[in-house]
């Protein structure tokens, strides 16, 4: 008898299985806009017309889901990176991109304290999004060291981790628009070639 592997496709899902995943991520997108990564599953689940069991037979816990939302939202942050990696700056390229994250990490409160958090190695669906992330970083990164504008000492995990904690700050100061700015301008000043 024929046991599943890690390396078997999961088999599809049925239609009614999969309305209720698309509609749980809708509602947790919804429910983590308005209130952050920290909103109830609950409701999540009370919202999408589902019980909380289904919730958490399709996501094991809050960690899964959250990244089930934030991966599926990458693709723009993936096509900035494409776009930038063309652009007759690189480091301003750098810095834009980086730019790209802080305004996506600040669309959901709690999310930069998520991704500080799975970016300390355990494999977890948000160590799943920071992956590729860390991948398009990494290019726009080697792009502006080889130009001269970047130390080469600096590393993306570094730059993930400012990022991040950049993110975090502007959160906890949403009275203060020109925070991130300034808060990269300063970074900058640090990343630049002597």
């Amino acid at each position: 008898m024929a046991t599943e592997t890690a390396q078997t496709p999961a088999r599809p899902m049925r239609a009614d299985a999969r309305r209720n995943y698309e509609r749980l991520l809708a509602e947790a997108r919804t429910a983590f806009a308005e209130h952050g990564t920290d909103a109830s599953l609950e409701d999540i689940a009370r919202r999408a017309g589902v019980g909380i069991g289904t919730l958490y037979r399709h996501f094991p816990n809050r960690t899964a889901l959250m990244g089930a939302v934030f991966y599926g939202e990458m693709d723009a942050l993936m096509a900035r990176s494409r776009e930038l990696a063309r652009a007759p700056q690189p480091c301003r390229a750098l810095v834009d991109w980086l730019r790209a994250i802080i305004d996506h990490a600040s669309t959901y409160r709690g999310l930069s304290q998520a991704f500080l958090s799975a970016s300390a190695g355990e494999s977890t669906e948000l160590s799943r999004c920071s992956e590729p992330l860390r991948e398009a970083g990494s290019a726009l990164l080697a792009r502006a060291q080889q130009a001269g504008s970047v130390r080469a000492d600096v590393e993306i995990t570094d730059l993930m981790q400012l990022t991040n904690a950049i993110a975090l700050a502007v959160e906890q100061s949403p009275d203060d628009p020109g925070l991130a700015d300034r808060l990269l301008t300063l970074t900058l000043t640090g990343l630049k070639a002597r």
